[in-house]
């Protein structure tokens, strides 16, 4: 699969040959559904327990009259009528982890690549390389290739390039090791710089 290569100033840089066993597969809406669930299970934090009236210290002496003192009856303060007092039927402590066959996310993630292919929604930069590491720079020049909603991913994380966008909304960078199927199918253009599809090739084939 040839692409047509470009810099940052939207000048043509030549071609370059995508893999098609990379980015030429066919779309598996089941595995992106399965790889996107097992990421977002897995950014989730654990759930914590809450205090039931068997793990509170506090006095279990009855502390008043059964009758007479015009108010209810009580016999204990873990009761969780008390500030302090256990909870009843509290929460208990799990973990929203999940497990996914290695096999599998690496499909997951060829496929992402492969679906934003097709859509003709992948760009190919000869590098991330800025003149004026600034944003305003930065935001002028990803006007012009019209780059709204955009996920940037190159080899190694290019610090000027990465300080410039930070303050550009719906503009992400990631290096290599970062690419991940929810960022990518989360953002309406990808771009990979050169030294990315490089680095991806050489991930994918061991």
């Amino acid at each position: 699969m040839k692409v047509k290569m470009q810099s940052l100033d939207g000048k043509a840089s030549g071609d370059i040959e995508l893999p098609e066993e990379i980015f030429g597969l066919e779309a598996r809406p089941d595995i992106l559904h399965r790889v996107v669930t097992w990421q977002l299970a897995n950014r989730r934090g654990m759930a914590r327990a809450a205090r039931e009236r068997g793990d509170v210290a506090r006095t279990s002496k009855k502390f008043g009259r059964q009758k007479g003192g015009g108010g209810a009856r009580h016999g204990s303060r873990k009761a969780p009528i008390f500030v302090g007092g256990g909870k009843a039927h509290g929460p208990k402590a799990r973990t929203f982890e999940q497990s996914l066959n290695k096999k599998v996310r690496v499909l997951g993630l060829k496929t992402a690549l492969s679906v934003k292919a097709a859509e003709g929604k992948l760009v190919v930069l000869k590098d991330l390389d800025l003149k004026d590491a600034k944003t305003k720079a930065l935001k002028e020049s990803l006007g012009k290739l019209g780059f709204e909603r955009a996920l940037f991913i190159d080899a190694e994380t290019n610090e000027g390039f990465k300080k410039a966008a930070a303050n550009l909304p719906h503009i992400d960078v990631l290096p290599t090791a970062g690419a991940n199927v929810y960022d990518i199918l989360n953002h309406d253009t990808l771009v990979l710089t050169k030294a990315a599809v490089e680095k991806l090739e050489a991930r994918f084939n061991g």
